[in-house]
């Protein structure tokens, strides 16, 4: 592994990456972040996670972690979130028209599929769709099929009875990747849809502006297709060893695995901390 110039961000995944398997996130990852806003270098969360489970994240960067991260993008880039205020500040959505279009198209090319649009702290699905470990505490609304394409969605899943994420991104894309952008972040037979123009990379890169840093001063790391996007954007991109082969392909370098906290030991080398 190449020695890079130290960042002046840093963007992290949640889940996969800094997140454990068991959906905790070691004390040593939060010391480090820590240590990160003691030495004055601002970091970011970009995650596939809506809004309404990013209570979980801001607890455990509480009290010492949020101070130098106020945002995360949350939903691959169709949400900013305020972390410290638990509020959303900005939506970018696929809009109605668009929506009944690509469901028309899902539903054409990957029979059996079940549909759900992912608002910040709501889901609605049509009555194929089958919940899954994220949509735990939340109600799943079930609406006619006229009004679950009503509202501009953020996000839209489809979720199938046997298919793989991997198998079901193959159907997905031809079908509806000139109305939306299509890809996976491992959720169990779960395929997800933004609008054209929301990625990883365009909320990295609107969080950047804003500190006023360009992309080849951005470290980012990930370990899914929907990180993609954000790892060929950031000047300097890690994968951790667990990443889908995709990911391993596409980044700079690897570091340790979640479950090692390899995000964590890859920066307490890389800046002294």
């Amino acid at each position: 592994m190449t020695t890079p110039v130290p960042p002046r961000l840093i963007a992290c995944d949640l889940d996969g990456t800094l997140v454990r398997h068991d959906g905790t996130v070691s004390r040593r990852t939060v010391a480090v972040f820590a240590k990160l806003e003691e030495a004055g270098v601002p970091f970011v969360f970009v995650t596939g996670r809506p809004p309404r489970l990013m209570e979980q994240i801001a607890v455990a960067f509480d009290p010492r972690g949020t101070a130098s991260c106020p945002r995360a993008v949350c939903s691959n880039g169709a949400y900013d979130y305020d972390l410290r205020a638990r509020a959303v500040v900005a939506e970018y959505a696929i809009d109605p028209a668009t929506l009944v279009k690509v469901a028309q198209g899902l539903r054409a090319a990957i029979p059996g599929i079940g549909l759900a649009v992912e608002y910040a702290d709501a889901l609605a699905a049509d009555p194929l769709y089958e919940p899954w470990d994220w949509d735990e505490g939340v109600t799943v609304q079930r609406p006619d099929e006229d009004e679950l394409w009503l509202r501009p969605a953020p996000k839209l899943v489809g979720r199938h009875p046997r298919l793989s994420a991997d198998e079901l991104l193959a159907l997905a894309e031809p079908a509806v990747s000139d109305l939306v952008t299509v890809y996976h972040s491992n959720g169990l037979r779960l395929v997800e849809a933004v609008a054209h123009g929301v990625s990883k990379a365009e909320g990295l890169a609107r969080h950047a502006a804003g500190l006023g840093v360009t992309a080849e001063h951005v470290m980012a790391f990930g370990d899914m297709p929907n990180d993609l996007s954000m790892l060929r954007w950031a000047g300097r991109s890690y994968a951790v060893a667990n990443a889908h082969p995709s990911v391993l392909a596409t980044a700079d370098d690897v570091v340790g695995s979640n479950e090692e906290d390899g995000v964590a030991v890859f920066l307490e080398e890389l800046l002294g901390l």
